[in-house]
């Protein structure tokens, strides 16, 4: 069972609602129209066709409109994912969804807060021949902002877990806008670090101390193993900033599916996704905008970050 997150940076659809940002107000200067949206979900469903995760969950879909199109785009070109859901109970500009091969036991929102600045968490529920999961998809405050805002979204998320138990099965996967060492990266960043050096992704969900690779950890049952650890160090990132790789994109896991039982972590399966069309000039290419006043879509490129994948075994 493959499994993959993407943040596919701004898929907006056609319908004015009152919430996009001004260059996504469609049919306007900012060129956002029938032509351009038809390219940007020709190019995403590309990457994802390729992919060809049995799960993938997706970061900045803006509404189930824009995620039907995608998947429409997506059976036109031969990829069909018959279950989908979006996590849209708030009317934030962007959102986390999922596509799935799979059927969901449910699909729901998890609220953070009632705040727009924090968006909803979707939780999945899987069975699949009587083995049962759990897949969070998540997108957390970027580094706009600090990390105490991160630390409220990572503490919504584990009282949830807390609440399934962490003994389950359970998969956090999306834009978690942290590196796995996020605690090491940011000590120094007085603009990031208002916590007293704790943070969400590894404070919070305990993974701190899970810096092995995966044949060889084993820790507390409430500990979140960072898969990136499984992943050769040039190997970890999924965003390059200033020419640096950065690993916003994150999949974690209980500690069950360390292990070898009924469903379990393929050991060393975690990787970017790096088709050589996803690149140029050394860079990661993402959407192209024209940056005058006002922006305007060129009508060119995918997204700022690449899909990270990571496959599982089911044993019946």
């Amino acid at each position: 069972m493959k499994i993959a997150t993407y943040n596919v940076e701004n898929l907006f659809d056609l319908e004015k609602s009152g919430y996009e940002y001004d260059e996504f107000i469609p049919n306007t200067e900012a060129n956002w129209n029938q032509r351009t949206y038809k390219i940007k979900l020709k190019n995403i469903a590309q990457v994802i066709k390729d992919v060809n995760a049995d799960i993938i969950g997706l970061e900045e879909i803006e509404s189930l409109q824009a995620l039907k199109d995608l998947r429409f785009t997506l059976k036109q070109n031969g990829l069909y994912y018959q279950y989908y859901s979006i996590a849209d109970n708030k009317n934030t500009n962007i959102k986390v969804a999922i596509l799935s091969k799979y059927p969901f036991v449910y699909s729901k929102d998890l609220a953070v807060t009632t705040s727009f600045r924090y968006r909803n968490i979707l939780e999945n529920k899987f069975n699949i021949d009587g083995k049962e999961f759990y897949l969070f998809v998540n997108h957390w405050k970027s580094k706009s902002g600090p990390e105490s805002q991160r630390i409220i979204s990572a503490k919504a998320l584990l009282k949830r877990v807390n609440e399934i138990g962490c003994d389950k099965n359970i998969i956090l996967l999306g834009d978690f806008n942290s590196d796995y060492e996020e605690y090491i990266k940011f000590a120094k960043k007085r603009k990031h670090n208002d916590t007293d050096g704790k943070t969400g992704i590894n404070h919070v969900l305990k993974s701190i101390k899970q810096n092995q690779n995966a044949a060889s950890v084993r820790y507390e049952k409430e500990n979140f193993y960072n898969l990136w650890y499984d992943a050769k160090i040039e190997k970890r990132y999924s965003y390059i900033y200033k020419k640096k790789k950065e690993t916003l994109d994150n999949i974690l896991i209980s500690q069950s599916l360390l292990e070898e039982k009924d469903i379990s972590y393929i050991k060393q399966s975690i990787q970017p996704f790096e088709a050589d069309y996803l690149f140029k000039k050394e860079k990661i290419y993402a959407w192209k905008m024209i940056n005058k006043t006002p922006r305007r879509h060129k009508g060119e490129g995918y997204s700022d970050h690449l899909p990270v994948i990571a496959e599982f075994r089911i044993i019946n």
